[in-house]
This record gives C-alpha cells, sequence and structure tokens, in this order.
C-alpha cells in the first residue's frame, strides 16, 4: 500500500471545514431544522479539532523522542 500521507491530510483544517461544508449541505438539502444543522456542524469541527491536536502532538512526541534517541547514540 502506498503511503499518502493520510496523517497530514486527516489533520487538515481544510479538509474538516469541508466535510463540514458538505454535511451542512446535506442537511439542507434533507430539510433539517437549523438547531440540527448548526449541531451537526459544531460536532463535525470539535472532532476535527481534537484529531487535529491528537495528531499535531503525536508528532511532536515522536520527533522528540526521536531527538532523544540520537542523542544517546551520539554519547
Amino acid at each position: 500500500m502506498n503511503y499518502f500521507g493520510w496523517k497530514r491530510k486527516l489533520s487538515s483544517r481544510k479538509l474538516w471545514a469541508a466535510t463540514a461544508g458538505i454535511v451542512t449541505g446535506l442537511a439542507m438539502v434533507f430539510g433539517l431544522d437549523e438547531n440540527t444543522i448548526s449541531a451537526v456542524a459544531g460536532a463535525v469541527v470539535s472532532v476535527a479539532s481534537v484529531v487535529a491536536y491528537i495528531m499535531a502532538e503525536g508528532k511532536v512526541d515522536a520527533e522528540s523522542v526521536k531527538n532523544a534517541a540520537e542523542g544517546v547514540q551520539n554519547e
């Protein structure tokens, strides 16, 4: 399987904003009320924020471990 940078793509704010837009548009097409649409869009954005934060922190932690391992090897 080829690596397409899925971690980077899933942490993209643009992707999640587009997803919220699509979900909101579909909700309007199916006639959901404004409160439901707002709740769904808010949930999508909230989940996206958490996912992006977790992925970013994981990347920072991985880099820190890599630097620590290189420091130990150089001693």
